[in-house]
């Protein structure tokens, strides 16, 4: 099921005093621009979540939410 505006919104947090005000990932210091730069490196989503024990599937799927609503 693909997320809507509401649904990633629940898992992408905006804070000022972290990582400038960036898009991250439920809080944590890892930016959406971070998995998407990842990505398109080409790191599989399997790669990524071996590397971040703390991200899951979900979390990548609200980064490539946002950006397919900002575009």
């Amino acid at each position: 099921m693909p997320y809507n505006l509401m649904e990633y919104q629940d898992i992408i947090t905006i804070e000022p005093g972290k990582r400038s005000g960036k898009p991250c990932i439920r809080g944590m210091r890892i930016t959406v621009y971070d998995i998407l730069e990842y990505l398109a490196g080409g790191m599989t989503e399997a790669e990524i979540l071996e590397d971040f024990s703390e991200l899951t599937s979900e979390d990548i799927k609200a980064c490539l939410a946002m950006r397919s609503d900002r575009e």
